[in-house]
C-alpha cells in the first residue's frame, strides 16, 4: 500500500493522532504517557487557545495501513500582528525510526504553510502556543531520563531527522537540576530581609480562594514583563491567563507559587508544580477506577517540583525580587517533602533568569530545541 498522509478529519484519524505515541514508546520506559482525555481537549479547537489565534491542520501518515507518524502545522495571528513574524509553527511530531516518513510529513506541513504565504517554520513549539510552558522544543540529551512534568521526551532519532532535513536551531531552551545540597550554599534570608526593607516589597503563596484576584495580578505582571524581543511569545490575553490557570490548578500546590507586591502593586510571580509525571507514568494514559487508585497511591510519593515561570516587572529588576521568589518557594518545598527539583525551561538568551537561577545553585542539566527552517 506504500506511505501516504492524511489530514485528519474524522473521530477515528483523530484518534489515531492520539494514540500514536502509545505505540511509539510502549518498550520506552522513560516516556510519561499524557492523559488521553487532556490529549483530546488540546485537539479541541474550542479549548485550546493556540488553535483560537489561527489556522491549523492536523496530519497523519500511513505506511501499510498503520499509523506511523503525526504532525500538526498552524500559525499564530497574535504573533504575526504584534511582532511581524511571517512563520508558522509545527508541533505535536511524532513518528516511527524511519527517516522517510518524517521527510514526508515535513513535506507536507511546510507546503501547507507555503500555500498560506508563509516563509518560514519554527518548532516544535508547545501544542498550546507561545505563551506556554508545555512540552517546548525537541529534547537533544540526557534520553536516559524521564521528563518532569509538562516537559517534553523524544527518542534521540528525532533530533537526527530535523538535522538531516535542513532544520537549523532557532533557540536552546534549558532545564536545571535544583539539587538541595547545592541550592543557597549562604544563608540569603538577611539579604532577602535588606532587600524587602529598601525596595518596600513582599512574597506572598498564591491565594486560592481569590484566584480571580491573582489571575488579573498575573496578568499585569505579564503585560509588563514580557520582553518585546521574544519573537515567539506575546503577552497573553487575560482568557489565555484563565486557561492556563484552570490548566495549573488541578496541579497547585499554593506553597510554591509565589507572587510579589510592593503595597497593592503586583510585581512578580513564580510559578512551581509538584511533579505529577511521577504519577502519571502509572496510569498508561487513562482516568479508570483503577488508575485513579493508581493516582491516590503514587501522588503521595512525588519527591520533586517543577519551577516553570518566573517574571518580574522592568522597575523591580535588580532588587532581590527574583532570588526571594525563589528563595520562597526553595524553603517551601523543602517543608512540604520535595527533594529535588527541576527549573525549566529557560531560553538560552534570557540570561538574566539563567544568572538568577544559576546564583541559587542549579545546574544546566537538559536542553530542549526548538528550529527554523526558511522556505
Amino acid at each position: 500500500m506504500g506511505l501516504k498522509i492524511s489530514a485528519v478529519r474524522s473521530d477515528k484519524e483523530k484518534k489515531e493522532f492520539i494514540m500514536l505515541p502509545f505505540r511509539i514508546y510502549k518498550d520506552n520506559k522513560y516516556w510519561v504517557p499524557p492523559l488521553i482525555s487532556d490529549m483530546k481537549d488540546t485537539l479541541d479547537e474550542s479549548k485550546n487557545p493556540l488553535f483560537l489565534k489561527g489556522e491549523h491542520e492536523l496530519f497523519i501518515a500511513i505506511l501499510d495501513g498503520k499509523t506511523v507518524g503525526r504532525i500538526c502545522t498552524g500559525y499564530d495571528n497574535t504573533l504575526l500582528e504584534l511582532r511581524h513574524d511571517n512563520s508558522g509553527y509545527i508541533t505535536m511530531f511524532e513518528c516511527i525510526d524511519n527517516y522517510e516518513v518524517a521527510r514526508v510529513l515535513f513535506d507536507t506541513a511546510i507546503k501547507w504553510l507555503k500555500d498560506k504565504g508563509y516563509s518560514s517554520v519554527r518548532g516544535p513549539i508547545s501544542p498550546k502556543g507561545g505563551g506556554s510552558d508545555e512540552c517546548r522544543g525537541l529534547l537533544v540529551n540526557a534520553f536516559d531520563q524521564s521528563p518532569v512534568l509538562m516537559n517534553s521526551y523524544n527518542p534521540e532519532y528525532y533530533v537526527d531527522f530535523f538535522d538531516n532535513y535542513g532544520f537549523k536551531k532557532y533557540l536552546d531552551l534549558y532545564a536545571y537540576l535544583l539539587d538541595p545540597k547545592l541550592m543557597f550554599d549562604k544563608n540569603p534570608e538577611k539579604t532577602i530581609l535588606y532587600a524587602q526593607k529598601r525596595y518596600n516589597f513582599r512574597v506572598d503563596p498564591i491565594n486560592l480562594k481569590k484566584i480571580d484576584d491573582e489571575i488579573h495580578a498575573i496578568k499585569y505582571i505579564l503585560d509588563l514583563a514580557v520582553p518585546e524581543e521574544w519573537a515567539d511569545m506575546a503577552p497573553p490575553t487575560l482568557e489565555e491567563v484563565r486557561s492556563m490557570a484552570d490548566q495549573l490548578m488541578k496541579f497547585a500546590d499554593p506553597d510554591i507559587i509565589p507572587i510579589a507586591r510592593s503595597g497593592d502593586e503586583p510585581i512578580g510571580f513564580g510559578i512551581a508544580l509538584p511533579d505529577y509525571n511521577q504519577v502519571l507514568k502509572h496510569m498508561n494514559g487513562r482516568m479508570n477506577p483503577l488508575s485513579i487508585m493508581k493516582f491516590l497511591w503514587y501522588k503521595r510519593k512525588i519527591d520533586c517540583a517543577r519551577f516553570f515561570v518566573m517574571f518580574v516587572i522592568p522597575s523591580f529588576r535588580k532588587k532581590g525580587v527574583s532570588y526571594a521568589i525563589y528563595y520562597f518557594t526553595f524553603v517551601n518545598g523543602l517543608k512540604k517533602g520535595y527533594r529535588w527539583g527541576e527549573g525549566s525551561t529557560i531560553g538560552e538568551t534570557n540570561t538574566n533568569m539563567r544568572t538568577d537561577i544559576e546564583n541559587c545553585g542549579g545546574k544546566h542539566y537538559k536542553t530542549y530545541r526548538i528550529y527554523q527552517l526558511d522556505f
